[in-house]
């Protein structure tokens, strides 16, 4: 089943878009206990001594990878906010599949929340107060990561495998992804409820974007949005429309733009994301299905509309 979808550039926050409404409102804080993830690797969430800005899901048990080399994740947040747990149980999903994830700022939402959440954002003059993280504060994991594998002591040394690096984001963290896509340590981008804006504007404060990002990609894109309701929708369908030099994926499911991130273990997206992370970063053939073919598992579920370029 194919269907066109979209994506586009923002903020996590039920605001602003092509169409700006007057302020932006935070949803309630989640409280919900913390994921585990269903994979082979039950995940925990923690802030490593030498990482301090980031928050960082890993295996709990490393020695229970029996010599399967950890892949790298890293996040940027919806709303480029300086809360790495804000999508807390995606992540931890996509840790328990072998992989250690990165998000740049504090715990502060969920169980050890250890700062205050980011209050509601303003609009004022069309734009939005300044992001708290950047794309620089996202690559970091990469480099902290790859560093740890080589550093005598470290619980990662020798675990990872630099070939197995992707990059990913909600939202205004989506641009955080595609700013990061020409890294050639980066073997595949996930766009979620994203997209580059179509009239060329810039309304997020401190963030500079436009199309010519999309050229910079030299791996598989995996864009996930929300559906016609997702604010995200013109800009992302866009983005997919003009990128043809690389295999892009598209998948819709009419959530919204926060999608399925505060469901256990990140819900449908959580496990369309990890499966995606096991087959272009391990080769993994069961995983594939879930994307190729004609009886690919997205087109026969009814929840997902899908578009491929490059794939098939």
């Amino acid at each position: 089943m194919r269907l066109t979808l979209a994506l586009v550039a923002l903020i996590s926050m039920p605001a602003l878009a092509q169409q700006a409404p007057p302020a932006s409102v935070p949803p309630p804080p989640d409280m919900s206990p913390e994921s585990r993830g269903d994979g082979p690797f039950a995940a925990i969430k923690e802030v490593d001594p030498g990482l301090p800005r980031h928050v960082v899901y890993r295996p709990a048990a490393l020695d229970a990878l029996a010599g399967r080399k950890l892949g790298v994740v890293v996040w940027g947040n919806g709303g480029c906010a300086a809360d790495g747990a804000s999508a807390r149980h995606h992540l931890a999903q996509l840790a328990s599949y072998g992989y250690v994830v990165i998000a740049p700022g504090d715990i502060r939402s969920g169980p050890g929340s250890t700062a205050a959440p980011r209050p509601p954002r303003a609009l004022a003059d069309g734009k939005l107060p300044q992001i708290q993280t950047n794309a620089e504060d996202v690559r970091a994991g990469i480099d902290w990561a790859l560093a740890e594998n080589g550093r005598a002591g470290s619980r990662y040394q020798g675990r990872i495998d630099p070939a197995m690096v992707a990059v990913g984001g909600h939202s205004c963290g989506g641009l955080q992804a595609l700013q990061l896509a020409a890294d050639p340590r980066i073997r595949t981008v996930m766009v979620h409820n994203s997209g580059v804006f179509t009239d060329g504007s810039n309304p997020i404060t401190g963030l500079t974007v436009d199309k010519s990002l999309l050229d910079t990609l030299h791996t598989p894109v995996l864009y996930v949005l929300g559906g016609p309701s997702d604010i995200a929708y013109p800009n992302g369908t866009d983005d997919v429309r003009r990128i043809d030099r690389v295999p892009v994926f598209l998948a819709n499911s009419n959530v919204g733009h926060g999608g399925t991130f505060r469901a256990p273990n990140g819900g449908p997206v959580g496990k369309l994301a990890a499966a995606w992370l096991e087959w272009q970063l391990r080769g993994d053939a069961q995983a594939a299905k879930t994307f190729t073919g004609a009886d690919c598992a997205l087109c026969a579920d009814p929840q997902w509309k899908i578009e491929r370029k490059r794939i098939d």
